[in-house]
């Protein structure tokens, strides 16, 4: 499953490159993933139904597989399908800004459940996979915080960007 989860993240790694690629002034550090599917976006479609959604749809196939041997980490990936999934449900408006319209609220409420969810679960995770996963739950813990912070906005990117990989790398380490 570990090696399942992993081509998930290369998948996501590579359309997130090529997509930002497509985009003229796309930056990775100052702008969110979400950004790249944004309403308004000639790809927000290819990036919603293309991305978002079979990343969201095969989280979801992890947590379902794994919930009755592993709870811990069926709940962080869960956390991370909503989050993707929400994300192809509910894109976000121009800017990912920190309010908006009720879709971009409820895009943003999914992300909320995929980085709190995640941050529990990695802490959790603490307990038979040593205090490497306490650190990757701070990281996500700490990231909810700056992407909260308007004056940190330029860094949301990078940020979020790190948030990720702590949630896919303790996921795909956690089913070995």
């Amino acid at each position: 499953m570990s090696l399942f989860v992993a081509a998930i993240a290369l998948f996501l790694a590579v359309a997130i490159a090529w997509f930002a690629s497509r985009r003229s002034g796309y930056r990775h550090a100052r702008d969110t993933i979400s950004e790249l599917g944004e309403t308004g976006t000639r790809d927000e479609r290819a990036v919603s139904l293309g991305v978002f959604l079979p990343v969201g749809l095969a989280l979801a196939v992890v947590a379902a597989q794994v919930r009755a041997a592993h709870p811990d980490q069926a709940v962080l990936a869960g956390s991370l399908a909503v989050g993707y999934l929400g994300s192809a449900i509910f894109r976000c408006d121009p800017g990912a800004p920190l309010s908006g319209s009720w879709r971009h609220a409820l895009h943003n409420l999914a992300g909320g459940v995929e980085y709190v969810g995640g941050a529990f679960a990695l802490w959790k995770l603490a307990e038979p996979f040593g205090p490497l996963y306490h650190v990757l739950g701070v990281v996500v813990a700490l990231a909810i915080a700056v992407l909260s912070l308007e004056a940190l906005h330029p860094w949301r990117g990078l940020v979020q960007r790190l948030a990720e990989a702590a949630l896919f790398f303790g996921l795909g380490f956690a089913l070995k």
